[in-house]
């Protein structure tokens, strides 16, 4: 069958650097970090006592009390994104057909502070089996993409992927195929996450994978530098409108860019460690470039998954060597999660709005944070460090990985 072609109309984005799109993309270009002490909780016990919160947020501008005080803080996220990306798709609800729009959303958690919360209030009392009535339901991630499609009508396939921080990046794959296959004309995408609770930073922090740089949060996140020590956890989350290109162009809709492909695999490795040889980011890469059938010479930028690990963030770099070979010297590299810290299931959908500005802008968010060469990584990659960078951006691909070896990889043209 001939494929349909899927293109982006909309994006929405609530980061720890800008609460908007134009915000964020600000955010980025100017190289700020949005990492901060904790406000959430005291944090004051914890090894780790710093995140990329986000920041001046009232939900209240967005959702009805009666109505936010139903959803934990991830599907507040969620529904706030998915409004200003449909606003910005400016597409009629009267004249679409809302049975062919559907959402499809990713987190890896789902409504972390919900269920800590309930469990403390139950575990500091008698006893007794005393729960909030909307407990079930604003834990489960799914209730993130079922409360966008009450909100809005939308009646088509609406589900959210679990993929621990491939979450979104699985989710919009999922959304790009659903409409190549003409099973749906319009997909809201995109994740979002909510885990700076105590239970997030305690359970991060046991596992030692939290930076514990406490003296000076805002350059804690500094991937492919020397003294990186481990990730700075963040919040928030992005929407993407994906949508069939003939359906977008009948109705004259504003075109990002187009959607070429998408890759997924597994590291079938370890449940937190990445293959020492970066097999699983080697193998997203090449298969999404093979969806898109372009060649390696066609990518201008990578968005990196690039956590600020120390042992992450140069087997990532090894896979794009092996798989690009010379071409990957000519390539702008950077990892945003220098300044939005790592959202976890929403990662790989503020990293596709990052990806999809660079071409739209024809500019290169940095990596910040840069103060030490690593020996262990190649000098000859551009790795855009501490200062955006003008360049020809035609065609940008974004990774994300996740816990228990989940991979992928999304490939993004200018139209």
């Amino acid at each position: 069958m001939q494929l349909k072609r899927v293109v982006v109309t909309g994006l929405g984005a609530l980061t720890p650097i800008g609460n908007t799109v134009e915000e964020y993309w600000d955010g980025l270009i100017n190289g700020v970090s949005g990492a901060d002490t904790i406000t959430r909780f005291d944090a004051t016990r914890f090894r780790t006592k710093f995140a990329c919160e986000v920041k001046n947020f009232d939900v209240q501008a967005h959702i009805p009390r009666q109505e936010a005080r139903k959803m934990d803080w991830f599907t507040q996220y969620a529904v706030v994104t998915a409004d200003e990306a449909i606003k910005d798709a400016a597409f009629d609800k009267e004249q679409v057909d809302l049975d062919r729009i559907g959402v499809i959303w990713g987190a890896g958690i789902g409504g972390l502070k919900t269920f800590e919360e309930e469990v403390l209030n139950f575990g500091g009392g008698d006893g007794s089996p005393r729960f909030n009535p909307f407990f079930i339901p604003k834990m489960i991630a799914d209730s993130s993409a079922g409360l966008i499609s009450i909100r809005h009508g939308f009646r088509g396939p609406t589900y959210v992927t679990v993929s621990a921080c491939a979450s979104s990046g699985n989710a919009l794959i999922d959304a790009f195929n659903y409409i190549r296959l003409g099973k749906m004309d319009i997909c809201v995408s995109g994740g979002s996450e909510a885990a700076v609770t105590q239970a997030g930073v305690g359970g991060f922090n046991a596992l030692k994978a939290l930076s514990e740089r406490n003296d000076d949060p805002k350059t804690a996140s500094r991937p492919y530098d020397k003294g990186r020590e481990g990730f700075v956890l963040g919040e928030g989350g992005a929407a993407l409108i994906l949508e069939e290109y003939e359906h977008a162009k009948a109705r004259g809709a504003k075109i990002y860019c187009e959607i070429m492909g998408g890759g997924m695999s597994s590291d079938a490795y370890h449940i937190t460690a990445p293959h020492p040889e970066g097999r699983g980011a080697y193998m997203c890469m090449k298969l999404a470039l093979e969806d898109a059938e372009l060649p390696l010479e066609a990518v201008d930028y990578i968005n990196t998954h690039g956590t600020s690990t120390p042992i992450g963030d140069p087997q990532e770099l090894k896979a794009i060597e092996r798989l690009f070979g010379e071409h990957a010297s000519k390539l702008n590299i950077s990892s945003t999660k220098s300044m939005t810290g790592h959202l976890l299931g929403g990662a790989a959908a503020i990293e596709a709005v990052a990806a999809i500005l660079a071409i739209k802008n024809q500019l290169v968010p940095p990596t910040i944070n840069h103060f030490e060469d690593d020996p262990e990584i190649n000098p000859n990659l551009n790795l855009t460090f501490n200062k955006a960078q003008a360049r020809k951006v035609d065609v940008a691909i974004s990774n994300t990985f996740g816990f228990g070896g989940h991979n992928t990889c999304v490939v993004f043209k200018k139209i």
